[in-house]
């Protein structure tokens, strides 16, 4: 009687805790302004950012609109802070409230993005280029998450997302297919919860900009089967850490050996190299040209993005330019359709895409060239889809 006793008095105990954490929390949302809005987009394109935060003493709002990172101080205005940014161009931003001194999501939006491991709010600017990222009523696309086999890279199985057009299931028709990489650090998720590449493709196919294509976006990390946390191959590869695993080539060649024939075994492709595009960012970028130049007659529509010569990036001393110029006129002499290369001005990669284009000048190869304003950024890569998207199997 008395173990039962002690029982009932701790289980009074945990309740009235419980409800007095309830009543505070009560008391407090009470105390708080009602109908606070942040981020509000007003008109013109200026966003107001918005916290309740009583007792801070210093607040700031840090973002991706501003290519040089400094902070925008915000004003305490009785118990909400608050600041007044732009106007901004349409696109869509990535953000961060610090408060003192310590980052945060903004707990009045519930948007947020996903890369890796870093987590921010996101903000949605219409009227322009944000309109071709955020979601429209138009006809959606599918998109899957596929597990394959993969023996190239030692995994039982591994993951990635493929993306089918609107109509896909209720036709017999075959479709061209992009290969869409990402960078280091990202996985298979990152093209879709930061890239948004599912909503680019809908609203450029819905507008006639782009083909209707199937897209595969894989996962790059060849030390991990995917994004999902609570896989039992949570393990690193000891043979292929840090930039050991972006230069092992071991990616590129699960790519053809793996990936692509999974997806023309199980897809209605168009199987030959006037159907297939492949472009990536940063790490994907590396990959993209280390597999059409390895196999210059598989791919005929190709996109480097933010990313230039691996020898000039690493300063290499073994760099071999002859058989990466010889490789270069394989490529060349298969005469792909379209190269098409991006590069943001204040991108830590310009130079290494300098050197690039000196190599590719220096033996006539043709490619097409965008350089934007940008760092080595989602606000560049996400510009890029939107423009070499609609360039393939035209």
């Amino acid at each position: 009687m008395k173990q039962e006793s002690l029982i009932s008095k701790k289980i009074t105990n945990i309740c009235l805790v419980v409800m007095l954490l309830v009543f505070s929390f009560m008391a407090e949302a009470q105390r708080r302004p009602s109908k606070i809005i942040s981020p509000e987009v007003l008109s013109d394109n200026s966003v107001i950012f918005r916290i309740y935060a009583p007792n801070a003493k210093d607040v700031k709002v840090v973002g991706t609109w501003n290519r040089r990172f400094a902070p925008d101080l915000m004003v305490k205005k009785d118990t909400l802070w608050e600041v007044k940014v732009g106007p901004i161009p349409s696109d869509m931003y990535e953000y961060d409230i610090i408060l003192d001194g310590i980052p945060m999501i903004d707990p009045l939006n519930k948007a947020v993005t996903r890369d890796g491991p870093y987590i921010q709010s996101r903000l949605m600017v219409p009227g322009g280029l944000g309109d071709i990222i955020d979601v429209k009523p138009v006809p959606h696309g599918d998109l899957k998450a596929v597990w394959y086999d993969s023996p190239t890279v030692g995994d039982s199985q591994r993951r990635m997302f493929i993306y089918t057009p609107p109509g896909y299931d209720k036709s017999n028709k075959k479709y061209p297919v992009m290969y869409l990489l990402h960078g280091g650090g990202g996985d298979e998720e990152v093209w879709i919860n930061r890239g948004r590449a599912n909503y680019i493709m809908d609203n450029l196919i819905a507008s006639g900009k782009a083909e209707p294509m199937i897209v595969v976006i894989t996962n790059g990390d060849v030390n991990n089967i995917g994004s999902v946390l609570d896989r039992p191959a949570f393990q690193q590869k000891k043979d292929n850490t840090g930039i050991g695993a972006m230069a092992a080539g071991v990616f590129e060649k699960s790519l053809v050996k793996d990936v692509i024939p999974y997806i023309e075994s199980n897809y209605r492709v168009i199987a030959d190299a006037d159907h297939r595009a492949i472009t990536g960012y940063s790490m994907g970028g590396f990959h993209t040209q280390n597999t059409t130049n390895d196999n210059p007659t598989m791919f005929k529509y190709i996109g480097v993005m933010s990313m230039g010569l691996w020898s000039a990036a690493r300063n290499d001393p073994n760099f071999d330019k002859a058989g990466y110029v010889t490789k270069l006129k394989a490529l060349q002499a298969a005469k792909p359709k379209v190269y098409w290369i991006g590069m943001g001005t204040d991108d830590f990669l310009y130079k290494s895409c300098v050197e690039l284009r000196k190599v590719y000048d220096e033996i006539g190869f043709k490619y097409i060239y965008r350089e934007n304003i940008g760092n080595h950024d989602w606000n560049s890569w996400r510009l890029y889809l939107t423009e070499f998207a609609p360039l393939c199997f035209k």
